[in-house]
């Protein structure tokens, strides 16, 4: 079968020329056939191998698929194998699996190309935990079967609350006794302890079980059911802890530092009770889940829990319980100027548990040592109170004592700063006389002295310090005429009062046109003007117009803004609409009562922006009420339009923003429906925030395709629902999802199953037995119905076909075809036509239309009455 097509030459074959040889094989059945081709060159003898291969495909496929480690949150986890084909032909496949898992493996069965790569993709639901480790066979063409190994762990998603010393896993934290107004941090981890990333938020639990806001858990049953009242109050627990940060993004396996702050804050009772007794204990569950998964009130439209970790959190408040002996009001004993009085106080620290540290604040006239200080439990302590007046009269002081803490800054959780939480109040009251002094003249030596007698003569001494000023005069002279002249004492004219001490200045260029009196004699002063630095009266002129040019400039822009003004307004109000009129012009307010006001329910409390403050669950729960009790909007805006919602929908959202939106259940169950049906189930949307959103839906499974609408702006606090339609023509298990988005940024999936059954029609009974009725006719005695029930959702049409032998079949039924609506039957009746030699059996198939077969066996049982 090879054939060799040469010319050697006759002559040796100089350097650089060559000989060609032509070589053809032309097989003659198929199989490989092997040959050599000899060639002599002088002396040496070469053997050229000849191979003729048929052409053929060789397909080649990965031995084993690994998912690693997956999360069980029914996502639809996809991989791709290879098939490829190193031959010359294209080779086709098959894959054969019959597994426990559910994969769907796209394609199943194709042609890979010579000398190219086709790719098979494997689908796994993670919504169950556990070991993935399945084989599934694959007929490869020229090869035979090859196993494929699936393997993978499908593991929960775990959220871990640890210690930050120790490292173990903690359950509660307990803070202690604190003072009301005070704060104490402690630090926690919060660890992901799975190999997917993880958005989380905290969410404070004030309706949980077990749960206690104030209650005294030391004192007396009757103590406890009197003060029930405290449980009924709207009290916001999101200000007595702190969780910072209180949202977030954990990696796999990463660690995110926590601190928690409790600050205790006493609530105000609806009856007045002792200091002493105001103990609160505090029990509150701090619940950390993952963005968009509720374990609350929702739980039962998603219909799955979410991963989540419950961290209890304990404190106690308590009040400051300062005494103080003699008392609260202090008097001291009168004392005279410079001389001071003492009292001694005791302060005694009541508490059993927390020791106080005070402070003394300043006061005028009173001095406090020690004015610091620290107080330990059940301790007490003297404090020296003197009283050193520095003016005479009676004083009655407000002694503020400080009592120091922690505190901490809503802005800086971490850094704890020492501040005023608590302040009690003092009265000190106390008297300082003054001293009589005689005043004695005595002779001057000689020298004036600063203040002095009309002679100079005598010095009064013992009249205390001096100030650095000479005395003026304090009468109001211009509102006296008792230094006036006479002739001065009826002068009503615009003149100006000079001062006492202006002589200096009283040749300084002046105005012409003033006038200047004394102040005491009210005698016309003497006005000089000097004609080197004064105006000439045409200089005078020319200021005044100067001056008047600026006024009418000034006068002209104000007239030109007014007619601008009015312009603008007679344009806006010189329409078809709006004639100009003010509203209300003219119009009496009604007289309205508080009685005519309806009672309309309190708004839930929207939750506050501050990043530091925290979700809880009954604010989130009003929200959702508030939100689920509108209408449903079945058809909504499927793109934003307005400018409002354009901005809204531009926003990106926070884990805790994310955590109001409900979009679910996650996972719609179909249950059982037929082939070729069209099945519909609801997926809820709740916006809870003040925004507005934007679903998109993204379908890309071909039984999930008449879902609509795919995009929807949902305005804010509003309930919707989008219908998801489920059709299939193939039998058996279906699992896949489809993903959503909300405002083009965060992706989210709902996973979609159903068991598609075919189409099934069923009887009551197989076999039908036929006897007589008493008291009827000859031939119509044999009658007996027989029930077809549809037990799927999708109408079955049927047809009876009887079984015929040798001999024609006695048995008749009615009616011969038809169709069962879903969930309902339809009885056949089956008559017996007895006769001469006629057969007591007979047989019938029902045929569903495109679905299976059932037999039918009759017997007429025949009584020989003798």
């Amino acid at each position: 079968q090879f054939k060799l097509i040469v010319e050697n030459p006759e002559k040796p074959i100089a350097s650089g020329l060559q000989v060609k040889a032509v070589v053809e094989y032309t097989p003659s059945c198929a199989e490989d056939l092997q040959d050599k081709l000899t060639l002599l060159v002088d002396d040496d003898v070469v053997h050229i191998p000849l191979l003729g291969l048929i052409p053929c495909c060789d397909l080649e496929i990965e031995s084993e698929v690994n998912f690693g480690e997956m999360i069980a949150n029914s996502k639809l986890v996809t991989k791709e194998i290879s098939i490829a084909n190193h031959g010359t032909t294209s080779g086709v496949f098959k894959v054969l699996y019959d597994g426990v898992v559910l994969f769907n493996i796209k394609p199943a069965r194709g042609v890979v190309k010579p000398k190219s790569v086709r790719k098979i993709k494997v689908d796994i639901c993670t919504d169950v935990p556990g070991v993935i480790k399945e084989m599934m066979k694959v007929e490869l063409e020229s090869r035979g079967c090859a196993e494929v190994w699936i393997k993978g762990v499908v593991v929960e998603q775990v959220l871990k609350v640890l210690g930050v010393s120790c490292g173990k896993v903690l359950k509660c934290i307990n803070f202690g006794p604190l003072y009301f107004g005070t704060s104490k941090t402690e630090k926690i981890h919060l660890y992901n302890e799975s190999p997917e990333r993880m958005d989380w938020v905290a969410v404070l639990e004030d309706n949980a079980i077990g749960g206690e806001m104030g209650s005294d858990l030391q004192g007396s049953t009757d103590a406890v059911l009197h003060d029930l009242s405290l449980k009924n109050k709207d009290v916001d627990v999101s200000t007595l802890i702190l969780c910072v940060p209180n949202q977030g993004t954990l990696l796999p396996y990463e660690k995110c530092l926590i601190t928690i702050c409790f600050s205790p804050e006493k609530f105000e009772r609806d009856f007045e009770v002792n200091d002493a007794s105001l103990v609160q204990d505090y029990v509150l569950f701090l619940r950390f889940e993952t963005v968009g998964e509720r374990s609350g009130c929702l739980q039962e439209l998603s219909g799955s829990r979410s991963p989540h970790v419950d961290l209890a959190v304990m404190g106690s408040g308590f009040p400051v319980i300062l005494t103080f002996k003699p008392g609260t009001v202090i008097n001291f004993e009168d004392c005279y100027l410079g001389e001071q009085t003492q009292v001694v106080c005791t302060m005694k620290n009541e508490s059993e548990f927390l020791p106080v540290t005070f402070s003394f604040r300043k006061a005028a006239h009173f001095n406090i040592s020690p004015a610091r200080g620290m107080l330990k439990m059940k301790s007490e302590k003297e404090v020296m109170i003197s009283f050193s007046p520095h003016q005479i009269g009676t004083f009655e002081m407000k002694q503020i004592i400080d009592i120091i803490g922690t505190g901490v800054d809503k802005n800086n959780v971490d850094a704890l700063k020492t501040k005023s939480f608590h302040q009690i109040y003092l009265t000190l009251l106390g008297v300082c006389k003054c001293k009589r002094t005689s005043i004695v003249f005595t002779i001057n030596p000689g020298l004036t002295p600063l203040i002095s007698n009309a002679t100079g003569r005598f010095v009064v001494r013992g009249t205390g310090q001096l100030s650095g000023t000479a005395p003026v005069a304090i009468l109001k002279s211009t509102q006296t005429q008792i230094h006036a002249h006479r002739k001065n004492r009826n002068c009503k004219d615009d003149a100006l009062i000079a001062f006492p001490n202006d002589r200096a200045a009283s040749l300084r260029p002046s105005e012409w046109n003033k006038k200047y009196r004394t102040i005491f004699t009210k005698t016309e002063r003497y006005n000089y003007v000097d004609p080197e630095f004064a105006y000439t009266d045409f200089e005078q002129l020319l200021r005044k117009a100067n001056k008047k040019l600026y006024i009418d400039f000034i006068s002209s822009l104000r007239q030109r803004r007014l007619e601008t003004e009015a312009a603008r307004e007679f344009y806006i109000y010189n329409n078809p609409v709006s004639i100009g009129i003010k509203p209300a012009e003219g119009l009496k307010s009604p007289k309205i009562s508080i009685t005519d006001f309806p009672k309309e329910k309190p708004e839930p409390k929207m939750l506050p922006s501050d990043d530091n403050c925290m979700l809880t669950s009954r604010n989130l729960a009003a929200i959702v009420s508030k939100s689920t009790n509108k209408g449903v909007w079945s058809w909504l805006s499927p793109m934003p339009s307005s400018t409002q919602e354009k901005e809204d929908c531009r926003l990106t959202l926070t884990q805790k923003q994310l955590h109001q939106i409900f979009i679910g259940p996650s996972t719609i169950d179909f249950g059982d429906v037929c082939v070729y049906s069209t099945t519909t189930k609801e997926l809820h949307i709740i916006n809870n925030l003040s925004v507005h959103i934007w679903i998109q839906i993204e379908v890309e499974v071909a039984e999930l395709q008449e879902t609509s609408p795919l995009s929807q702006v949902v305005p804010p606090l509003t309930k919707t629902h989008i219908p998801v339609v489920f059709e299939t023509s193939t039998v058996g298990m279906f699992k896949n999802s489809f993903s959503y988005k909300i405002n083009k940024q965060h992706v989210g999936h709902v996973l979609v199953v159903a068991k598609a059954m075919p189409i099934e029609l069923q009887l009551s009974t197989k076999e039908l037995i036929l006897t007589p009725v008493p008291g009827c006719l000859a031939g119509t005695e044999f009658r007996r119905t027989v029930r077809v029930c549809n037990p799927r959702n999708h109408p079955a049409g049927f047809t009876w076909r009887p079984v015929t032998g040798e001999r024609k079949s006695a048995f008749t039924i009615k009616p011969t075809r038809g169709f069962v609506e879903p969930y309902s039957d339809v009885e056949c009746e089956v008559v017996w036509h007895p006769g001469f030699n006629t057969p007591e059996t007979g047989q019938f198939i029902l045929c569903v239309h495109k679905g299976n077969s059932v037999n039918l066996k009759c017997l007429a049982k025949v009584t020989i009455h003798v």
